[in-house]
């Protein structure tokens, strides 16, 4: 059968968190800041227990969400799931166990499964956090900066996922 690595998922959770310490930090935190409208003082008193609790909660559930798109295998599994396919010996059963042995490696690389992450910023990403952004009245720039983080880390949690999961 196919399932959650969940090591793996809990470990690519972390990956937002990491790229985001960079990003918002030493690389562009200045410059976010600006297009966010946010300062010092606004981040005064916030709740830093719970956006990290929460930010790691939404990275278990991107990781989750991202391990079909970059396993292909699990379209397999999830197209015979109303044909016993967890029913040992069933004929929907055997051709799952025989597909995986022929072809349950194929596109299992870091690369692949970046590039998929790379093509969910670009086309989950940037079409739902710019909608937003443009009714918010915020600019290209804040737009670029935000759907490029997330798409950065989708392509290093694809890549992850792809090649331990």
């Amino acid at each position: 059968m196919i399932e959650l690595n969940w090591l793996v998922i809990l470990s690519t959770a972390l990956v937002p968190l990491a790229v985001g310490a960079l990003w918002y930090g030493p690389l562009f935190g200045k410059a976010w800041m600006v297009e966010a409208d946010m300062s010092e003082e606004k981040m005064v008193g916030a709740n830093m227990m719970k956006i990290f609790g929460l930010s790691l909660v939404f990275g278990v559930m991107l990781s989750v969400g991202l391990t079909p798109i970059v396993i292909h295998q699990m379209g397999v599994f999830s197209t015979l799931q109303n044909l016993g396919v967890e029913t040992p010996g069933s004929e929907a059963n055997l051709y799952l166990q025989d597909f995986l042995t022929k072809f349950g490696t194929e596109f299992r690389t870091f690369k692949h499964g970046a590039f998929h992450g790379l093509l969910t910023g670009i086309f989950v990403f940037l079409p739902v956090m710019g909608t937003n952004a443009l009714f918010e009245r915020k600019s290209w720039k804040y737009i670029f900066m935000n759907v490029a983080y997330w798409a950065l880390s989708a392509a290093i949690m694809g890549g992850i996922i792809s090649a331990f999961a």
